[in-house]
Order: structure tokens, then C-alpha cells, then sequence
């Protein structure tokens, strides 16, 4: 009996869980159910579920495609495969898609469990639901031309200051939300100086701003900033990230190229506020425009801004493989957000990009001239004034040769005495070479540019290095041969012979060297040539003035790395021309050869000594003119190389078919013209108005700058492994109005900034914070800590240290010692720069692809290696030792310390209200007081004991320590504005 109820209690118990189970189950189901949008749409619901779980086997890529089932296309949906179809719109348990999503078979589940992947109860219920409700399928958001949406009503008509706020208010009514409240003056000032000029408000400018009542207050603040010439270096630093803008090639060695007049291009751009569809085709293809001047020129180094090589060791072709690549990526992420780098071995698997697509698009850039091994052309860029001095030293050269051209019978009578002694003229005798050296520097420029002694005077008696280096002869090294095993890197041998002749003569002097070379006759510098590459046969050619008598030449070869080397061989004392001309009697000569001799002995003639020197001169002046040239790495056009698919990739492989110029196929959009396409042809593409890739790419990272997040956050990425946009339609309306406007940027910008979304605070009521914690909807603004040169920019503005001087080269803050020691070929050694230099905004940076400044390194400053669209936001406690530590904030907290007792004041609550007013443009709570106060106490305590402390932190940095200030005092209230620079809120905009 006892056991018959154990049997019945244990049976109603199993009864009792399967009941609560099975409820719970319904309740989980109708939960989700509940939770399902009334209408599903294919975009935002279904295609990121197929393309996270399915794609990869049923997608794109005709290579990889299973069972002949296609699932990114309509007609792949609804195909008949052996009877059975995918999807029956309506049908949910006649579409194989549906069935095998819920079989519990092992061998018919998808997607399959060696896949790693698995749909979530809710996706499944999203894909029942949408074909139930006719599985109603869309192309690709991002790939349909955007169209202008109508602005929604909204019941509070009198919360929206622009279109935006229709937008994002008429969402936030659905979702039944409120927008926040807008933030403080004091936040609306620091937040729009951040995003539009990258530097804080002074406290003047807060006051005033706070004090102005009038109902344009707001708006004319967002104009000044406009027109501020920072908001172009604002605007540029995201941009350089994009085109991976650096001042170093970024392999091997990673030396150095200079393309700072890029990056000025760029700023001025944004501040002349040019038309973003001009902004693209001079990047793209300035250097194919009619009368291409010297601007547009400039803006074409964007094709030349990917890594290049010099490594003696590597195969040119697989580096202009490299080369074409690295166009193809930064070109569609850039432009279209397109992820392309996929297609380079495979046809995309999740998006209908193929193979093809990518090397047909890589073709646009065939005729970019360089070389896959060797340092990048640099070509000079010279502005107006530099442009007219030019032309002045093409007068003065023209005159002087024009003088040198004309024949006088002074000059006949003076030939014919020539020819008489010519044939008696015995050649030139050289002497043995000898070598000393090597003489040393820190870095090849180094060596280059130093005078060592032996350029002072040649003494073949003397030694050098307290005796160790002596002159040594060669008699074995003969003319005509490369002689390699000159030693030491970063080092100048000098080698030294002379040369005796008869009479007054030119002679030519075939040259080579490796690495840089330079060389003296008779004390006079006749070449010079800073250059890094292996010796080789009749690398420099220069004709030199012999004096009757000795000569004496004296050559300089400069080495960065390895073993080095150099070629000497002399040309004839007269070209073989003119000896054949010699040996025919003067009367029986030809029409041609009196005119061709009498030209050469010119260029000889004692009596045009002063004219020929005045040439030298002036060619010589030109050339320094011409060295001191900003220069740049514009692209210049050469007929296209073969561009053909390379199987998987493979550079070495000759199999693939060869293609032309073309944008990829599914976009329907082919270029129409009559030759092959262009550079030209394809940025006219990417801005034409049925282009539906490029106005949304742009004015969603716009968006992004000013918000936080973009209405789509996946920024690199508009295919369908992207995010469905939070507002679409806010999306379109904002592309088409970029375009509409006649693609104004400052227009788009001062529509977003003008908003009452984005003047909303970023305090989160507890309601928001629940519902939606990542801010998608906007109901509120972001806050965010500020990239890694607003940090930077920020603690020398309100140090006062910050030099606000626009464009030029680019500068080297502190970095610490050694930290450049594994650059190799040449070494180098880093000297950051003296004086205002060092103060620049962090823009102007110099950029090392492979050792990117430490401090820009910790605050997530990209290498720029590659495009990058978005940069991480870390938080790391290496940001906070970086803010005290480093020498650039130390040195501006001691600054600033010298500002707090200069003009804040003689109390310490002035002074602590001044430093808040100054750096947080606030004042500080009585905690935060006491807390600073207190520190402040500390310190003086310690630094009046320590003065050797004190004396240390004062003097960090080039700028110098004030001597009429109290130094423990100084360094005390150093310390507290150390804290206050190291502060959260200091380097996050709200």
C-alpha cells in the first residue's frame, strides 16, 4: 500500500513539473510573441539572422555555395530545389528554411551543429511570423538609392528645431519615451568647442556665452566655431584615420616621406568648407583634371598613402600587388563602407561582391606610377611666391645660357688656337685613391650633413680618432668597378685622389654610391646627393672645370646601414663626337660638325670661365631652392599595367583572366564612356546622385562624430553583416539632403549640431538607463572620452602652452629615450622638438606607423597601417600614469601652476576656483575643494623639505621655470593641477 502511493506521489509530482514546465514554455512563447514587431520587415528583422547563421554556406559565394541553395537573393527564397522550396510565402510549415530551423534531427538542423551557431527561441519566432505575414522580401538597404522620406509629425511640435527632431521625437512617441532635458550652458559651450574645433572654451567665452540671452545665442556660437580655422583640424583627424595618412612608408625600415601638404590640403578643405563630391574627385583623380593646378595635384598623394617598401630582399611584383590591394580596401570602406577586402581571394560571402568586382575595381588604379621596391617619387609642390621665384631662376639660368649659346669672333679666333693644341693635349693623369674613415653620427642625416675634418683640409700625413684612422692607399682599386666593404652604419668615408692635366679642361665623371654621396673638387662642392640605395655603374653623372695643373677630388660616401660602397670612372677628356669631329681637317667638315664643335668648345672656352661659373651658381642656388621645396607624393599617371584576378590571391599566378576598369556588377550602375574608365570615371561614380553608398556612409559618421554611436554603429560595414539603421528613414533623409545641398559639409553639420537632439544632456534618468542603456534611440546625448590629440590639445590649451599656427610639417613631441632603438637601415635616433614646435596640436603629430608616439598609443590613436573608420575607446590605467607622467602634461600642469599663481588669485579657494574655472569651466564642490586644498597642504610640506624635488619637477619640459615664483609653492600647486589634468571629466566630452 505504502509503496502504491510512493508510485502515485511520485507520478503526480512528474505530472506537476511537465504542467509548470509546459506553462512556462507558453508563457515564454507568448512572451516572445508579444515581444515581436507587428510587421516584420525583411532588412531590419530576417536578413541579419540568414546573414549571421546561413551566408556562409548558402550565400554569396558561388564557390562555397551548399545544395545549390541561394538564400541572400529573392529568387534563391522562393526557388524550387528537388521539389521542395525555402520559403512558401504564407507557409511557414511548407518552407524548408522553417522546417529544418526547428528539427530536433540531427542530420537535417540548421544551421548545422558543427557549425558553432544556433538561432535564438526569438529569431526563430521572427522568421515564422515574416513568413507568415508573405515573407515580403528587400533588397539591401544600403544598396537601393536613397529617397527622400517626408519629416514625420510629432505631437510636441514645439520640442523640434530641425527636421532631425522629427525623427528621432516621432520614434521616441512610438516607444512612448520623453527626450531629455537640455543640458547647462556651461555643458552646450564645452560640448560643441570639443566636436567642432577639438579645443575647450576659454572662461571668457563661457561667461559670455552663458550671459548672452538673445534667442540666437546657441546659433551663434555654432557659427563662430564654424568659421574657426581649428574646425578644418577638427574635421581632418578623423578623415587621416580613414586614408591612413601617415609620415612614414610602414615597412621594413618605416622611413620617413614627406605628404604634410596632404594633410594642409585636407584642413583647408574643411575650413573652405569644399563640396565633398569635388573633396572626392580631387583625392581620387586631381591629377587627370584639366589644367590640374597645384592644389589638385596635392590632393592626389591619397593614392599614394599606403605603406611602400625599400627592402633590398623583396619581390617588386607582389608588392605592387600589395600596393593595388590596399587601394581597393581604403577606397571602399572609405567611400562606399563596403568590406571588399574579403573579395581579394574569394567571392564575398555575405555580400554580392565577387572576385572579379575586386581586381576590376583594383584596375581603376593601373596607371599610378611607382615601383613595387624603391623610396616613393616625391614631387616638389611650390606655392605662389615659391612658384614665382622659380620662374625668376629660369630667367637668370635662360640669360646666363643664352650668353654661353652665342658665338662672337673673339670666341671663333680663340677655337681655332684650341684646335691647333688639342691633338697635343696629353689625358688626364689620377692618382692612387686612399680612404679614411669611417666618421660617425647619430643618424644618416646626420653623418650626411656634418663636416668631418677631412672635409676641412685633406693631410694624407694626418690620423684621425686619436690615431686609430689613418689615410690608407688603394693602388689595387681600378676605375670602372663597383668596390663594396666600406664599414659602419650611420657612417662617411672619405676618398681622395687628384687629377693633373695640361691645360685648362671639362672632364666627366661617371659616379655610384651606396648609400648618399658627395663630392669637392679643389674645395668646391660639386654634387651632392642624400640618398639611400646599393652602388651600382653610372648612378651620377657631372662634368667638372679642370685648372691646369693638380686637381684635387675629394668624394664623401655616407652609409645608413650594412657594407657600403661606390663606382668612379672618368669619360674621355672630350666626347667621342667631338674627337671624331677633331680628326676632320676644319675645311673639309660638314654643315653640322663646325656648329656641334664650336658648341662644345664654349662649354670649354677659358674666356667664358665667369660666365660658366655664374651658370653653376645659379643651377646650383635653384637646386637648394628647389630641395627646400615642400614635396609631396602626388600621383602621376602612366600607361595602366595588366590588371588581372589573381587566383586566391596569389601575386606570382598568370592564370587569371585580365580585367578592365569597372565598379562592381551588382550595383547596376556601369560607367558609360568610349575608353577605358578612369581614376576620374570612378569618383564621378561614388558621388553621382544614384550612387546609394556614399552620401549615407558620410553623413552616418558625421552623425557618429556629434552623437556618440551612428544611426547605423557598424560605420566600416553597409553590407549585410551591418547593422539595420536605429532610423532609416533619418538615414535617407539626411543622405539626400547632403546631396540635395550640393554636398555641404558644414551645412550637415550645423543641421545636427543645431538640434534639440543633440542639446539634450547625457545624464541618463533611471527610466533611459533601463530601457535603452547604449542610447540608440537618442533620447539623450552620449558622453565620450576625447581622442587621443583633444587629450593632448586640451591640457596645453588651458596650460597656455598650445601654438595654434595651421599646417606645415609635421613635429615630434616627448617620447621617451630608446624607444625608437629597433629602427634599423637607417638608425635613427628621436629628438623632439624645441620651442613652439613642440606646442602644435596633436594633429600635426609625427606619425611612425610602426612606433606610433606612446602617449597617442595609449589613448587608442590608430597606426594607421590601415583605413580606420572608428577608433576604440579604452579605458586603461596606463591612460592615468600617461597623464602624470608623461612630459608634455607635466610640463603643462607646471605651466598652468604658474598661471594659478599669476592670475588666480592669493587665496587658495581663489586659486582652486580659478584652476576649475579654467579647466572644467565650473566651480568645484566644497568636497572636491577640500580634497585639493588638503593636497595642496601636503605638498608644500613635502617640496619646502625636498627642495631637490621640487627643483626636478620644475624644470620637465623645454619651456622654462619662472625664477621670481617660490619654488616649493610652484611645484605644490604643480601637483594639484596634475590632478586636476588627470581628472575623468577633464578629458570627456559631455
Amino acid at each position: 500500500m505504502i509503496y502504491r502511493k510512493d508510485i502515485v506521489r511520485k507520478f503526480t509530482g512528474l505530472i506537476l513539473i511537465f504542467t509548470i514546465c509546459l506553462t512556462s514554455l507558453c508563457l515564454r512563447a507568448a512572451t516572445i510573441s508579444d515581444s515581436l514587431p507587428k510587421v516584420i520587415q525583411f532588412n531590419r528583422d530576417i536578413r541579419p539572422i540568414l546573414s549571421d547563421n546561413c551566408f556562409s554556406c548558402h550565400g554569396p559565394d558561388k564557390n562555397k555555395r551548399k545544395a545549390k541553395l541561394q538564400l541572400d537573393t529573392k529568387e534563391g527564397l522562393l526557388a524550387e530545389i528537388e521539389g521542395r522550396h525555402p520559403v512558401v510565402p504564407g507557409k511557414p510549415d511548407q518552407s524548408e528554411i522553417y522546417r529544418r530551423i526547428i528539427s530536433s534531427d540531427p542530420e537535417e538542423v540548421m544551421p548545422q551543429n558543427k557549425s558553432g551557431k544556433t538561432l535564438t527561441p526569438r529569431q526563430v519566432a521572427l522568421i515564422k511570423r515574416w513568413i507568415e505575414q508573405g515573407a515580403k522580401w528587400e533588397g539591401h538597404w544600403a544598396y537601393n538609392p536613397p529617397v527622400r522620406p517626408a519629416v514625420p509629425h510629432v505631437k510636441k511640435t514645439s520640442w523640434s528645431k530641425t527636421p532631425v527632431d522629427n525623427f528621432i521625437l516621432s520614434r521616441l512617441e512610438t516607444e512612448k519615451l520623453q527626450p531629455s532635458a537640455e543640458a547647462d550652458r556651461r555643458i552646450l559651450i564645452r560640448r560643441l568647442s570639443f566636436d567642432l574645433i577639438g579645443l575647450p572654451p576659454t572662461p571668457e567665452e563661457v561667461q559670455a556665452f552663458i550671459n548672452d540671452k538673445t534667442p540666437q545665442a546657441y546659433e551663434k556660437l555654432v557659427d563662430r566655431l564654424l568659421a574657426s580655422p581649428h574646425y578644418g583640424e577638427r574635421m581632418a583627424m578623423s578623415w587621416l584615420d580613414e586614408v591612413r595618412y601617415a609620415d612614414t612608408d610602414g615597412f621594413h625600415a618605416d622611413n620617413y616621406r614627406s605628404v604634410y601638404p596632404y594633410r594642409d590640403y585636407v584642413i583647408a578643405a574643411f575650413n573652405t568648407n569644399m563640396p565633398f563630391n569635388q573633396f572626392t574627385i580631387e583625392q581620387l583623380a586631381g591629377d587627370l583634371l584639366p589644367n590640374a593646378t597645384i592644389s589638385q595635384k596635392i590632393a592626389s598623394t591619397y593614392n599614394k598613402l599606403n605603406r611602400t617598401t625599400e627592402e633590398g630582399g623583396a619581390q617588386a611584383k607582389e608588392y605592387l600587388a600589395k600596393y593595388a590591394a590596399d587601394r581597393v580596401r581604403t577606397t571602399s570602406t572609405t567611400w562606399m563602407g563596403a568590406t571588399m577586402a574579403c573579395c581579394e581571394c574569394h567571392d564575398h560571402k555575405f555580400d554580392p561582391y565577387s572576385t572579379r568586382d575586386f581586381y576590376s575595381f583594383e584596375a581603376f588604379f593601373a596607371d599610378i606610377k611607382e615601383q613595387g621596391v624603391a623610396k616613393p617619387e616625391a614631387v616638389p609642390v611650390p606655392n605662389e611666391q615659391q612658384t614665382a621665384e622659380l620662374k625668376k631662376m629660369d630667367q637668370e639660368i635662360a640669360n646666363l645660357q643664352k650668353a654661353l649659346d652665342t658665338a662672337t669672333p673673339e670666341l671663333a679666333t680663340a677655337q681655332l688656337e684650341w684646335e691647333k693644341e688639342f691633338s697635343d693635349q696629353a689625358p688626364p693623369k689620377l692618382s692612387d685613391w686612399h680612404s679614411v674613415g669611417p666618421f660617425t653620427a647619430q643618424t644618416f642625416e646626420g653623418t650626411f650633413k656634418k663636416p668631418f675634418e677631412p672635409e676641412k683640409e685633406v693631410d694624407l700625413s694626418k690620423s684621425y680618432h686619436k690615431g686609430k684612422d689613418k689615410w690608407i692607399a688603394h693602388p689595387e682599386w681600378t676605375d670602372g668597378k663597383v668596390y663594396n666593404g666600406l664599414k659602419g652604419d650611420n657612417s662617411a668615408t672619405y676618398l681622395y685622389r687628384t687629377i693633373e692635366v695640361q691645360t685648362s679642361q671639362s672632364l666627366t665623371l661617371l659616379l655610384g654610391s651606396d648609400d648618399g654621396i658627395k663630392v669637392w673638387l679643389n674645395g668646391k662642392e660639386v654634387l651632392s646627393n642624400q640618398i639611400m640605395r646599393g652602388a651600382a655603374p653610372d648612378q651620377e653623372k657631372v662634368t667638372v672645370r679642370l685648372q691646369a695643373g693638380e686637381n684635387k677630388l675629394l668624394l664623401k660616401i655616407v652609409n645608413g646601414a650594412g657594407d657600403s660602397g661606390f663606382y668612379f670612372k672618368t669619360g674621355d677628356h672630350a666626347p667621342d663626337n667631338i674627337l671624331a669631329i677633331l680628326k676632320v681637317e676644319s675645311g673639309k667638315r660638314n654643315e653640322a660638325q663646325n656648329p656641334e664643335l664650336a658648341k662644345y668648345y664654349r662649354t670649354i672656352a677659358p674666356a667664358l670661365d665667369s660666365t660658366r661659373a655664374e651658370l653653376a651658381a645659379a643651377k646650383k642656388r635653384q637646386d637648394d631652392f628647389t630641395k627646400s621645396l615642400p614635396t609631396t607624393l602626388a600621383t602621376t599617371t602612366v600607361e595602366p599595367r595588366v590588371t588581372r584576378v589573381l587566383p586566391r590571391g596569389n601575386w606570382m599566378s598568370e592564370a587569371g583572366d585580365i580585367v578592365t576598369p569597372a565598379v562592381p556588377a551588382f550595383l547596376n550602375h556601369s560607367i558609360s564612356t568610349n575608353k577605358r574608365a578612369n581614376r576620374l570615371d570612378l569618383a564621378q561614380w561614388l558621388v553621382a546622385r544614384d550612387n546609394p553608398l556614399t552620401a549615407r556612409v558620410f553623413v552616418n559618421r558625421l552623425w557618429k562624430t556629434f552623437y556618440g554611436t551612428g544611426l547605423s554603429k557598424t560605420l566600416d560595414d553597409t553590407g549585410s553583416r551591418g547593422e539595420w539603421p536605429t532610423h532609416p528613414e533619418l538615414l535617407d533623409w539626411l543622405a539626400t539632403e547632403f546631396m540635395d545641398s550640393g554636398w555641404d559639409v558644414k551645412h550637415m553639420v550645423k543641421l545636427m549640431v543645431m538640434a534639440n537632439t543633440y542639446r539634450q544632456t547625457s545624464v541618463p534618468d533611471e527610466k533611459l538607463r533601463e530601457r535603452d542603456p547604449a542610447n540608440r534611440l537618442f533620447a539623450r546625448q552620449s558622453s565620450f572620452r576625447l581622442d587621443a590629440e583633444f587629450v593632448r590639445d586640451n591640457a596645453l590649451s588651458v596650460s597656455g602652452l598650445l601654438a595654434d599656427k595651421i599646417g606645415g610639417p609635421s613635429v615630434k613631441p616627448y617620447q621617451p629615450a630608446g624607444y625608437w632603438d629597433q629602427l634599423n637601415f637607417p638608425k635613427r635616433t628621436y629628438e623632439n622638438d624645441k620651442g613652439a614646435a613642440q606646442y602644435r596640436r596633436g594633429l600635426y603629430s609625427f606619425w611612425c606607423r610602426t612606433f606610433l608616439q606612446p602617449s597617442m598609443l595609449a589613448f587608442d590613436a590608430p597606426p594607421r597601417e590601415e583605413c580606420t573608420v572608428e577608433r576604440v575607446y579604452s579605458n586603461t590605467p596606463l591612460q592615468a600614469l600617461a597623464l602624470l607622467n608623461d612630459p608634455t602634461y607635466v610640463e603643462a600642469a607646471r605651466v598652468l601652476a604658474e598661471r594659478i599663481m599669476r592670475d588666480g588669485g592669493s587665496s587658495a579657494k581663489d586659486r582652486i576656483n580659478w584652476t576649475f574655472a579654467r579647466t572644467l569651466n565650473r566651480k568645484p564642490s566644497d568636497q572636491e575643494f577640500k580634497l585639493l586644498n588638503d593636497l595642496y597642504q601636503e605638498q608644500i610640506e613635502h617640496y619646502s623639505k625636498e627642495k631637490a624635488d621640487a627643483d626636478k619637477l620644475l624644470t620637465e619640459g623645454e619651456a622654462p621655470a619662472p625664477k621670481d615664483i617660490n619654488t616649493p609653492e610652484l611645484a605644490a600647486w604643480t601637483s594639484v593641477s596634475r590632478t586636476v589634468l588627470n581628472l575623468h571629466e577633464t578629458i570627456t566630452r559631455y
